[in-house]
């Protein structure tokens, strides 16, 4: 299961990645079309279609953006409107902390099957995308696949609160993997 304690980083950085990698090829193809240097190269170029490089960075932009949602919730990075729930003594704050978990994970567990089952109806249609002519019900995954890994980290998140009474707090200085050194003591 320690694999599902950073699944978001890895299908973020995947698709980053080949996000990145599909848009330098694009650009890269562009410009390289319009160099006639190498002879033949520029009429082999510009027979490869690239069309296709702008559609499928827009799909996977939008799956990060799914996927970027879960892991704010399981980090604490999430957008939230807590000034008023913080000036409430514990025992209420901590009772409407776990109320707001639980709308939460509600709204995006129907957010989830109202995707679901437009992803389900969608799959028994014809529709496909433009240009590289995927089946559309594919690139809707992303609604119910992200919104239920959300709906699963409020709730993994209301379970940690109840147990511990901790939220998930995200330190913009800590970096993963690094641990703190004493930089005086390094240098001695």
């Amino acid at each position: 299961m320690k694999f599902l304690d950073h699944l978001e980083e890895w299908i973020i950085a995947f698709l980053m990645g080949a996000a990145t990698l599909v848009t330098f090829v694009a650009v890269l193809h562009r410009y390289a079309s319009g160099l006639d240097v190498i002879p033949g190269l520029q009429d082999w170029l510009i027979t490869l279609n690239t069309s296709w490089a702008q559609e499928i960075t827009i799909y996977m932009f939008v799956w990060m953006a799914k996927f970027g949602a879960a892991y704010g919730v399981r980090t604490g990075i999430h957008v939230g409107v807590d000034v008023l729930i913080n000036k409430l003594n514990t025992p209420w704050r901590n009772k409407f902390i776990v109320i707001g978990l639980m709308c939460g994970a509600l709204f995006t567990g129907i957010v989830g099957t109202l995707g679901f089952n437009f992803v389900r109806d969608l799959s028994h249609t014809t529709s496909s995308s433009e240009v590289l002519e995927l089946p559309m019900w594919m690139v809707y995954s992303a609604v119910p696949l992200g919104s239920y890994l959300m709906c699963f980290r409020f709730l993994q998140v209301a379970w940690r609160f109840i147990k511990t009474g901790d939220l998930p707090k995200h330190d913009h200085a800590h970096v993963e993997g690094i641990e703190n050194e004493d930089i005086e003591g390094s240098k001695a």
